[in-house]
């Protein structure tokens, strides 16, 4: 592939990391932000012209809040086809499958319509605990809040998911499937806790709580009621196993394993210090 790529989640956790990455592999990359130099705002098409203007291939993150976020995709793939666009990697999750909810749909619709598309489907991701919705708690509490139990994930680099687009994005023929992204090994959260706490030089605890009490928890810390009661729910589906599995889909797509939590946690281990611990 070459041409123009369009990142949109542009300043988000992988689209970020994927337009470094596309940038330092010599692509010419546009972010899409409401920020950026182009504006973009997914909730208002009136953007997209501009922003999609001589793109030949798109990475599709869900936009945070813009009604049915599966029709405002396909909406704004449409609009990019209509203007020569081909490739599209769409951003997924690993629980989301092909015509399921949200942007399930999405992937149902792109396998049927475009010429050359690749779905993303990541586990949990191992900047949750970096730069996502357990820091506050790590720095002030020492604590990790989960309704997981014994429940392992196979947690994966952002890195790494942002490797594998930029794969799929310059993929020399259209990959047309999906890929389940995981990290090398499945750990419960007892483990991620060893693993934080050994890097921090100090004590960080795994708070086992029910899936009532965690949504409750996401709602304290400013969630929407919807989106925390999902949270409750998949650490339900994870406490049964539901993300207890390794894939080889990272070392297929980019020709390197993943990175595993071990290394992760010793290079993020002063970032979990207490918030009144000065470094």
């Amino acid at each position: 592939m070459s041409g123009l790529v369009l990142v949109t989640g542009g300043t988000g956790k992988t689209g970020r990391r994927v337009a470094e990455q596309l940038s330092a592999a010599g692509a010419d990359v546009r972010v899409a932000s409401r920020g950026g130099p182009q504006p973009f705002d997914w909730s208002n098409p009136d953007t997209w012209g501009a922003a999609l203007e001589g793109v030949s291939a798109v990475y599709l993150v869900p936009p945070p809040a813009a009604g049915d976020a599966s029709a405002t995709m396909i909406a704004l793939v449409q609009a990019a086809m209509a203007r020569g666009a081909r490739c599209f990697v769409l951003l997924s999750g690993s629980p989301i499958f092909e015509g399921g909810p949200g942007v399930g749909q999405t992937h149902l619709w792109l396998r049927e319509n475009a010429a050359d598309w690749a779905v993303l489907r990541p586990s949990w991701f191992m900047q949750n605990f970096t730069e996502g919705q357990h820091l506050a708690a790590i720095r002030e509490e020492g604590a990790i809040y989960s309704a997981t139990e014994d429940g392992r994930i196979p947690f994966i680099d952002a890195d790494d998911i942002a490797a594998s687009a930029v794969a799929a994005l310059t993929a020399p023929a259209p990959l047309n499937r999906d890929f389940i992204l995981t990290g090398p090994e499945p750990i419960s959260y007892d483990e991620v806790a060893r693993h934080m706490s050994e890097a921090a030089g100090g004590p960080i605890t795994h708070r086992r709580v029910s899936a009532e009490d965690l949504a409750a928890w996401y709602r304290s810390i400013g969630r929407p009621a919807l989106l925390a009661q999902m949270m409750g729910m998949m650490d339900t589906m994870i406490a049964g196993g539901a993300e207890d599995r390794v894939t080889g889909a990272v070392l297929e797509l980019t020709g390197r394993p993943p990175k595993d939590f071990s290394a992760f946690a010793k290079a993020n281990g002063a970032l979990w210090a207490p918030a009144h611990v000065v470094r």
